[in-house]
């Protein structure tokens, strides 16, 4: 049994039942519909060639939640793109990662025409095919492709097998107690993990019913968890935490059962906020894209604040002490690391990688308690988690110092009320100080809105350690938390000189 063979189970299934597998706006579809939507783009996806990786470059919504699951359905390797993402950088991609074709939507096909070497789908024809009968992929066989940047820049490449999906949205469903009664509100977006493997795979699994949400806003949900009436609504704590200040206060939400949180650290104190203004428990969990998703949870009914939960059935998690790599004793801290049929084999085009001896090494610190909850105490890593996006300090550091204004840069991460970590550069500049705001346009348009600094700090020389390496610990110093009462949202900038040595100027 892989993912896709288990999934069109389940939509026949739950069709049988005259279940509601998707809403949106504008439709309602059932899982009927969804099944005969699913095995007729298949069959036209099914003619290319046998495991290719298929690229989606389209809007959230129902045809692209046809479109990946036809994918997997064609014996193909899924690859949902941030739909943001620029033609070139479509092109980049699908170059290094053997994209074979991308299906496309939109204007996004003009942009991606006229991209040399990329072999472009319009997703209307692929969606206008006729079911027929096709085999069945082997469960060993690339299901589904995302992409991290982990922490030394350049995005990796995750290629996870069908039966990584299986095991994982098992383990999800055993652990959450998801039924056809359930009905999620899909904040999140499809080109991440949890976007896909626990919003999209473990609900159709279940029978449950998805309300798709084309792009979160804070100012919005109030009304959506009125209209669409879900159980579970499963976000970052930056999207919980914006969301707050717009719920109406002493509002009912019936039917709502729980939250869910991942992806980045909550304090106990916002975990009580949130509970408090929604009015249901909130559940914490913690994994990797590397483990397919999610690897520990709080259970439902036993939740512990401070913890990210017990560990998934099917997972294993251990805490190795990074010096020996040996297990610690029980709430003692180390490394965490997972191990079982969820994780990758590695990243994609690397032979080197965090696998080690069928053991994901995951960077994080963390503790297991004699009772098997997870709490996640640091990371060993350095990698900015703003609103529960990874980003590389490295990579922002590459973009700032090709401007040619620029002489050096390093970037660090540091807290912020809201966004849990933001990136502040400080930057030794090549001649005279250019507008801070100059270099954080610089940093939007080479990267993304997400990766500019929060702040630019000019100095005259970075600090470096005995070895000569930028000391970050003596730049996080001098750095208040961002994000409270009386500081500034856009950027700032400050001039001064730091301690600590001198780096040479090429």
């Amino acid at each position: 049994m892989s993912i896709d063979h288990e999934l069109m189970a389940a939509l026949e299934k739950h069709a049988s039942r005259g279940r509601t597998a998707l809403l949106t706006d504008r439709e309602s579809v059932t899982y009927r519909d969804l099944a005969d939507r699913v095995g007729a783009a298949a069959a036209v996806l099914a003619r290319l060639p046998s495991g290719s990786t298929l690229g989606i470059s389209a809007d959230k919504g129902t045809p692209l939640i046809v479109a990946m699951l036809a994918v997997l359905r064609a014996g193909h390797c899924a690859c949902v793109l941030e739909p943001g993402l620029a033609a070139a950088s479509v092109a980049e991609r699908a170059g290094r990662f053997d994209i074979t074709h991308v299906l496309a939507d939109g204007d996004r096909l003009t942009g991606l025409r006229a991209q040399p070497g990329v072999a472009v789908l319009p997703l209307d024809d692929v969606l206008g095919g006729v079911a027929e009968e096709l085999p069945w992929a082997d469960a060993s066989a690339p299901a589904l492709m995302l992409f991290t940047s982990g922490s030394t820049g350049a995005p990796k490449a995750i290629r996870l097998a069908r039966a990584n999906l299986l095991a994982h949205a098992r383990g999800v469903l055993a652990h959450t107690g998801l039924t056809p009664d359930d009905r999620l509100l899909h904040l999140m977006p499809l080109h991440h993990t949890n976007g896909i493997n626990n919003q999209i795979l473990a609900p159709l699994l279940a029978g449950a019913s998805i309300a798709l949400v084309p792009k979160f806003r804070a100012t919005e949900v109030e009304d959506q968890i009125t209209r669409f009436q879900p159980t579970i609504i499963t976000g970052v704590p930056t999207m919980y935490l914006r969301i707050l200040p717009h719920l109406r206060a002493h509002r009912t939400r019936p039917s709502l059962r729980l939250l869910r949180c991942g992806s980045a650290p909550l304090t106990v104190a916002q975990h009580d906020q949130i509970e408090a203004a929604f009015g249901v428990p909130l559940v914490q969990s913690y994994g990797l894209s590397e483990a397919t998703c999610t690897s520990a949870m709080n259970p439902p009914g036993a939740i512990r604040r401070g913890t990210v939960g017990t560990v998934l059935p099917g997972q294993i998690v251990r805490i190795l002490d990074p010096g020996t790599g040996q297990d610690v004793a029980p709430g003692s801290e180390g490394e965490i690391c997972i191990g079982g049929p969820t994780v990758m084999n590695g990243y994609v085009g690397e032979t080197t990688g965090p696998v080690r001896d069928g053991l994901l090494h995951t960077g994080d610190l963390g503790t297991l308690d004699a009772d098997g909850y997870l709490s996640v105490t640091g990371r060993l890593k350095d990698v900015i988690i703003r609103g529960g996006e990874n980003l590389s300090p490295h990579e922002i550091e590459s973009v700032l110092t090709a401007h040619p204004d620029v002489a050096e840069a390093a970037v660090i991460g540091v807290p912020h009320h809201d966004l849990g970590e933001v990136p502040v550069a400080f930057v030794v500049p090549a001649e005279s100080a250019v507008p801070p705001e100059r270099l954080r346009e610089h940093v939007r348009t080479a990267l993304s809105r997400i990766h500019a600094p929060e702040e630019v700090h000019f100095v005259d020389a970075l600090p470096v350690n005995a070895v000569g390496k930028v000391d970050k610990k003596a730049l996080k110093r001098g750095v208040r938390p961002l994000g409270g009462q009386g500081t500034a949202e856009n950027g700032g900038t400050s001039c001064r000189s730091l301690s600590g040595g001198s780096s040479p100027r090429s």
